[in-house]
């Protein structure tokens, strides 16, 4: 098994390690209801995908609003 020769400097190290970071996914704006989602997905908000309603999206009870009944 090979092994190194020399020491890496913390240089080179550094160098190495620039393209490690964790990059932000590209998030593109639903059309029907202007919330942003992953482009070529079903939108979490409003269920449509391509003009036309694929999820069934449960509405969250408002649990800041008082109850009137």
């Amino acid at each position: 098994m090979p092994n190194p020769k020399r020491r890496h400097s913390q240089k080179r190290t550094s160098t190495r390690r620039a393209h490690d970071a964790l990059k932000s996914h590209s998030l593109s704006e639903c059309p029907n209801c202007h919330e942003k989602k992953m482009p070529h997905r079903a939108c979490t908000k409003c269920g449509y995908y391509k003009g036309r309603d694929v999820l069934q999206v449960e509405k969250p009870a408002n649990s800041l609003l008082p109850c009137l009944a």
